[in-house]
């Protein structure tokens, strides 16, 4: 993706690559040239779990969730890597536009950290990732403003969970802001597109959906930047 580089290299310089956590010799940027060109060949698909829950929007993500991918999501989200925002949000906004098309106002709504997790993670992450996305979108020529309708409730940690507790927590986890609006009134309603980091069983973004649709924001697409893989076992 043009301009990725330029936004990986101006991270501060760690020990290892982000993308593929290895100690190279000569490393001078927070992802190695390798794993840079692998994550700028992924290209923006539909991806659609099964069995799809109730209520789920059409998805577009970045990739699957593996490879450089993967662990650069890991370094962001868990070992503090926040550097990471930017060229993620960039990545971000590749899957925005090719979900949307055309370029035109788009109203992007993050799905909302829990509180713990916004304390644990120094700052909500998913919202990070939204106003990269929002200035890489308006730098192409797009109308995109980040928008927080939905503010979510404490629930467990998803990783803890199966596939009927994940779907049982999502359903309580989120719930409209007390103000929601487009802005002025003068102004057309934009496409609607739920920002989330990765899907798995697309339980929280359905969930999300409902309760934007019950206030009037309905969600035209969600975009993610991964979508996890189902394992077949033999």
């Amino acid at each position: 993706m043009t301009g990725l580089w330029a936004d990986l290299a101006d991270l501060v310089l760690p020990a290892t690559c982000a993308g593929c956590r290895e100690r190279r010799p000569g490393l001078r940027h927070g992802v190695c040239p390798a794993c840079v060109a692998a994550l700028g060949a992924l290209r923006p698909l539909s991806v659609r779990p099964t069995p799809a829950p109730p209520g789920l929007p059409a998805c577009v993500a970045l990739g699957p969730y593996a490879g450089p991918l993967r662990e650069a999501l890991l370094a962001y989200k868990e070992h503090g890597r926040h550097g990471l925002a930017r060229p993620l949000g960039a990545l971000l906004a590749e899957v925005v536009a090719a979900a949307v098309g055309a370029a035109r106002p788009v109203a992007l709504v993050p799905v909302p950290d829990t509180a713990a997790a916004a304390r644990s993670r120094y700052g909500d992450h998913l919202d990070r990732l939204a106003r990269h996305c929002a200035a890489r979108l308006n730098r192409g020529g797009w109308a995109a403003r980040v928008h927080r309708p939905l503010r979510a409730l404490p629930r467990p940690d998803s990783v803890t969970l199966d596939s009927a507790g994940r779907a049982a927590a999502a359903e309580a986890a989120f719930r409209p802001r007390t103000t929601v609006g487009w802005g002025r009134a003068a102004d057309p309603a934009p496409v609607v597109v739920l920002l989330d980091d990765i899907v798995t069983t697309g339980v929280t973004l359905a969930a999300a959906t409902r309760v934007l649709s019950a206030t009037g924001w309905v969600p035209s697409v969600a975009a993610v930047l991964a979508a996890t893989q189902k394992r077949h076992h033999l």
